[in-house]
């Protein structure tokens, strides 16, 4: 067991935690820690408290101090820095003529480093854009590569449900996301429908899942071959959540099925759910 301590850089980003060195400290304070980035200042996020070994990473970095207001006005004034070296960095995009967008910047406390994300649709050879950065602003310059869902976490906006991305929001890391969850979910596969604003599958999609996995097992699939008390059928439409069935039977094919309910039923032959070669190829890039 280890005691630690939460701190967080973004204003809804991960909480990384760090060796309190025997200090207290309240939510919401500003800290002073030195990270792989360099020196930054974070917010505490999550007081001292105590954790197994398997959910810290050694070595575990004390943190330095608490802020000072000479801190908190050195962060401002970075703020101010980043606006200005945002604007720079895209003009020199655009002289280099290079293939990639700007995303954000961000300054070491120090000033020490100053990275700058963006977002490229393959390998960009940004060597001569560093040199010119580095003429410019005559610190290190560190140019890093993120994803479109990394994009989304970082400008923030508003998802299709009208409540802030939950990725800017509260989440702390992404979870995986397939198509075969939208499918089993019985989503329309359509990508307008199913997409987030970054363009790849809702991140939404997974709080569910656990819930319509298990509904799944005991759920009939649409082609089952199932008993009723009314004869021998075949599964045509489910409702996983009220567990609703409709049921075409062998013996009159050509009626309107029978609406029964999951537990009425005896499962003699199991469907099965899954994205056929046609459906992924369409989907594949909004994985």
């Amino acid at each position: 067991m280890a005691k630690v301590v939460g701190v967080r850089f973004k204003d809804f980003g991960k909480v990384y935690y760090f060796d309190p060195a025997g200090m207290n400290f309240e939510i919401d304070e500003r800290v002073i820690v030195e990270t792989s980035r360099g020196v930054e200042c974070g917010e505490i996020a999550l007081e001292p408290k105590e954790v197994s070994d398997s959910e810290i990473v050694r070595p575990l970095k004390k943190i330095v101090r608490k802020a000072t207001e000479a801190d908190i006005k050195k962060l401002e004034e970075n703020l101010k820095k980043e606006a200005e070296a945002l604007v720079i960095c895209e003009q020199k995009i655009a002289k280099h003529g290079l293939d990639m967008k700007l995303v954000d910047v961000d300054y070491t406390l120090d000033g020490s480093k100053i990275l700058f994300y963006f977002t490229a649709d393959g390998r960009v050879d940004f060597r001569e854009l560093v040199k010119d950065l580095a003429s410019v602003f005559h610190t290190r310059i560190e140019l890093r590569q993120i994803g479109v869902r990394d994009e989304a976490k970082m400008l923030g906006g508003l998802g299709m449900c009208g409540r802030p991305f939950c990725c800017s929001s509260y989440m702390a890391d992404f979870q995986p996301v397939s198509i075969k969850m939208a499918k089993e979910q019985g989503l329309s596969l359509n990508p307008v429908k199913i997409s987030g604003t970054c363009g790849r599958l809702m991140c939404c999609l997974k709080y569910e899942q656990e819930s319509y996995e298990h509904l799944l097992r005991v759920t009939p699939k649409i082609g089952a071959i199932v008993s009723t008390k009314d004869g021998k059928g075949v599964v045509s439409d489910t409702n996983l959540l009220t567990g609703m069935l409709k049921v075409t039977l062998d013996h009159n094919p050509n009626a309107a099925p029978i609406s029964v309910h999951r537990r009425d039923v005896n499962v003699i032959k199991d469907g099965r759910i899954k994205v056929d070669k046609a459906e992924f190829e369409a989907l594949k890039g909004i994985e």
